[in-house]
């Protein structure tokens, strides 16, 4: 999509290390927000907090809340 919008023109070695650095984040960011008390991930529960913390700092970051 980011390339069509921009126009542009990867390699396919670009796309698999955009995709494995983007998948790299989701993981850390489940482990950050999903990871519970007897040391299991609960990857649902890590995905979504994560995307509410992303909203949450965008809407900070623009002054709405």
């Amino acid at each position: 999509m980011t390339q069509n919008a921009a126009h542009l023109s990867w390699s396919a070695k670009e796309v698999d290390e955009k995709l494995h650095w983007i998948m790299e984040n989701i993981h850390e960011q489940c482990v950050k927000f999903g990871t519970q008390p007897d040391g299991t991930i609960d990857y649902v529960k890590g995905a979504n907090i994560a995307g509410f913390m992303k909203v949450a700092q965008a809407m900070l970051e623009q002054g709405i809340i």
